[in-house]
């Protein structure tokens, strides 16, 4: 398939789909665009929230490449192909009701003893992760960011929200100025906009990213605000708005992922920005 799917053929709606499209396709498509294709089916999740420019430069080839890809699949143009990822990678968590199914199946007769090692095992796998894998010059920017801020405005929504919450009480508890975006009355862009200048936004979002945060974090970084972000995936699309961010990859058990990593890092930003102003102060 080397030019537009037929009017009358509707694009795949779902990944699923896609995919078996593809593969079909894959004999007649030129050379840059078997390229995109293959990266996207081997790297599902870095095309469903990267630029479209960074997923030419990881695949070899040129955006407008990627334009034509999309087009030759069926779809308009490279936004409405990407959605159909981005569509897959947030339903790819199960619901919880299928997750308390997966335990049912998985667990032996030890009951919430079993329940209790699963949970710990994910936790100390994230945070041994965490251990190895932080950046500690980004971990440095992220704590000079927050520490010349005059208000570390926190925002978190879904799972992340005991995060920012968390962050607020230690932050108040070690007297730095915070404001937690708590959303109540859908006043959030409100609390964005109120923002003063200087002030750092701190949000955290994992996949499948929460559109409340995704909205908040552009809105102030396009305000001019400083952005830290503790996310998932160099290719999260906190990182594109952040001025400096952080990943933290949880391990799960049985689709219920930890947030021991990321709470550990929540504390070393909250403890590293009151010590770095204590240092700055003399």
């Amino acid at each position: 398939m080397t030019g537009d799917a037929p009017d009358s053929a509707a694009p795949p709606a779902t990944l699923t789909a896609l995919r078996a499209l593809i593969l079909q396709s894959r004999d007649s498509l030129p050379k840059r665009l078997l390229q995109a294709a293959d990266y996207a089916l081997s790297h599902p999740q870095e095309f469903a929230f990267a630029t479209i420019g960074a997923i030419a430069q990881q695949a070899g080839v040129q955006p407008s490449a990627l334009v034509r890809f999309a087009q030759s699949l069926g779809y308009s143009g490279f936004s409405e192909l990407q959605a159909v990822f981005r569509a897959h990678a947030r339903d790819r968590w199960p619901d919880y009701r299928e997750r308390l199914e997966t335990l049912r199946s998985e667990e032996g007769g030890d009951g919430p003893a079993a329940l209790l090692r699963g949970f710990i095992g994910a936790s100390l796998h994230s945070v041994e992760r965490l251990s190895e894998t932080l950046d500690a010059a980004a971990l440095d920017r992220a704590i000079g960011l927050l520490a010349a801020a005059p208000t570390i405005h926190l925002l978190g929504s879904r799972r992340a929200f005991p995060v920012a919450a968390y962050l607020a009480y230690a932050l108040r508890k070690l007297e730095i100025r915070c404001h937690l975006i708590d959303q109540a009355g859908g006043l959030a862009p409100e609390q964005v906009a109120l923002m003063a200048p200087g002030d750092v936004l701190l949000a955290v979002s994992f996949s499948p990213y929460a559109p409340a945060t995704l909205e908040l974090v552009a809105a102030a970084a396009a305000r001019g605000h400083g952005v830290v972000a503790l996310t998932d995936t160099p290719f999260s699309p906190l990182a594109a708005s952040a001025s400096a961010w952080l990943e933290v990859a949880e391990a799960d058990h049985a689709g219920f992922r930890s947030l021991a990593g990321t709470f550990a890092l929540a504390m070393t930003l909250a403890v590293g920005t009151a010590e770095a102003r204590l240092r700055a102060a003399g």
